[in-house]
């Protein structure tokens, strides 16, 4: 784990490669450095049904969420959610430039007391390590 989950209203889809947009998050949070590879996930969901402020159909946001498992302290998640937030916001400043956009990031440390995972893919990754 970690696992980012993008929001976004369906009005910046014109004005953004959401493709783009999550891969430059995926590579934001490898040069982290902190982040296991094979348990790095991004994916954006678009939202057709929203409000914004006073209503105004102009108005767009885009919405991370990043969940983590435990064992990283303060100091490291907040350098790393930094790094992946600027490469995020420069990618979205096409979008700044031209319509009233907000952009939010949350990162949230689950408990591993009530988190269960299964995951290969490490081990596949680890043999392509190995093996070159």
């Amino acid at each position: 784990m970690p696992h980012f989950t993008i929001e976004y209203s369906a009005n910046i889809d014109a004005l953004v490669d959401m493709g783009e947009v999550v891969e430059v998050v995926r590579r934001a949070a490898v040069e982290t450095g902190i982040f296991p590879l094979g348990g790095i996930r991004v994916r954006a969901i678009k939202c057709e049904h929203y409000a914004i402020a006073d209503g105004r159909p102009n108005f767009g946001f885009l919405d991370m969420v990043l969940r983590l498992g435990e064992g990283r302290d303060l100091a490291t998640r907040k350098k790393a959610g930094e790094h992946i937030f600027k490469a995020l916001s420069a990618q979205l400043d096409p979008v700044f430039a031209s319509n009233k956009f907000a952009l939010s990031f949350d990162m949230q440390v689950n408990d591993k007391e009530t988190s269960w995972k299964r995951n290969d893919i490490h081990d596949v990754l680890k043999v392509e390590i190995i093996n070159g």
